[in-house]
């Protein structure tokens, strides 16, 4: 199988892969292939949180023409993926001098199966974009052609729980991925101090309690499959709750913004984590830590150009607050406003690259000491 994934996750995912069970993990670009059987793909689909997709490969071939395409699709059997009561839906990816257009080819591949269909049963079954039964993925590298079955459908980053959001709400695989890279294990109390719609706050409590992470999703695309197994579905689940861990610190999201809270609120109540998550109101600039022992803090601050306001002041009010207020704390935020960061006024312990979206962005930490940092090391020595 193949799990695709965001630029700079390769690691992660596998890792979350290995610690699974996979079998055979191999990292690629923005992708990660391993075996497993259909239970595996099932746990996978519901547990992996780096993830966007899964994708479950059943034929590749050599091709060098729009007919080698047609012939090859019409190869594989799909009586036993799909029969012609069903819908299905084509999604290509070409990278490839020998075709240009992504719509062409998911346009011949699904006049193959149709046509594939109508040729052995006189019937045809029926496209649709929106809820087919069968998502199937076509995915051209020069001239390797590989057909694969979605088993996901919609984008994994549609977790099921948060359904109010703000301006530009940070992708809940993104979230997940720059807590784990920031190497959050729920040992300590942690802080978003500027929540939004909650996002990071509600990931960061599913990795401290080890909750599945699209346990609150409606529905995978494995569910409309022939082969679909309910009842294995449901004891992988039940397997995967009784590993869940119990959470002995606070997990706090702030905001400014009233609606914004009162959005976090509502997306922490579906995700059922309001035992674990709180929210509240507060300008993170007049804030001071609150918490005895180390603090984790992972946040999302804006650096749209487009927000009205001075970029570089706030982010030098960032590293002020950091400086003053945060001590025992390892701060990390991601940022697409490279000028700004230059203004936080702290020297970062570490920088990672990172999208968000197509934008590219850093993930940068820093560590705030109790005490002056020369303190800290000759405490140490």
């Amino acid at each position: 199988m193949v799990a695709k994934t965001l630029f700079g996750f390769e690691e992660i995912l596998a890792r979350e892969l290995r610690n699974l069970g996979a079998q055979k993990v191999e990292i690629g670009n923005r992708m990660v292939s391993f075996y497993g059987d259909t239970g595996f793909m099932y746990k996978a689909n519901l547990c992996l949180r780096t993830a966007i997709k899964i994708l479950k490969p059943i034929a590749s071939r050599k091709i060098g023409n729009e007919q080698d395409l047609y012939d090859f699709i019409q190869s594989i059997e799909w009586s036993e993926y799909l029969t012609v009561d069903d819908t299905f839906a084509i999604y290509s990816t070409v990278n490839s001098t020998l075709f240009s257009h992504s719509k062409f080819i998911a346009l011949k591949t699904k006049d193959a199966i149709a046509d594939k269909f109508r040729n052995e049963t006189g019937e045809r079954p029926s496209v649709d974009l929106d809820y087919p039964d069968l998502s199937i993925d076509v995915h051209i590298q020069q001239n390797l052609c590989t057909v694969s079955l979605d088993s996901s459908g919609g984008s994994l980053h549609h977790r099921g729980y948060r359904t109010a959001t703000n301006i530009a709400p940070i992708n809940e695989v993104l979230a997940a991925g720059l807590l784990l890279l920031s190497g959050w294990d729920g040992q300590c109390d942690f802080l978003d101090p500027m929540c939004g719609s909650g996002t990071m706050a509600i990931e960061a409590a599913m990795i401290a309690c080890n909750i599945p992470a699209n346990l609150n999703r409606k529905e995978f695309a494995f569910e409309k499959w022939l082969d679909w197994d309910m009842d294995l579905f449901e004891k992988i689940e039940e397997a995967c709750l009784n590993k869940t861990r119990d959470f002995h610190h606070s997990i706090i999201g702030m905001d400014m913004e009233y609606s914004a809270v009162r959005k976090a609120n509502v997306n922490v109540e579906n995700a059922n984590l309001t035992d674990f998550v709180k929210i509240k109101e507060g300008d993170f600039f007049e804030s001071a830590k609150e918490v005895e022992g180390p603090l984790h803090m992972v946040f999302n601050p804006p650096y749209d150009e487009r927000l009205e306001i001075n970029m570089e002041e706030f982010y030098a009010q960032i590293g002020d607050t950091l400086k003053k207020n945060y001590p025992g704390t390892n701060a990390w935020f991601i940022t697409g406003n490279l000028e700004a960061l230059k203004h936080v006024g702290l020297r970062p312990s570490r920088k990672i690259k990172v999208f968000n979206g197509k934008l590219e962005a850093k993930l940068v930490k820093y560590e705030m000491y109790a005490g002056s940092k020369r303190t800290k090391f000759q405490n140490r020595d």
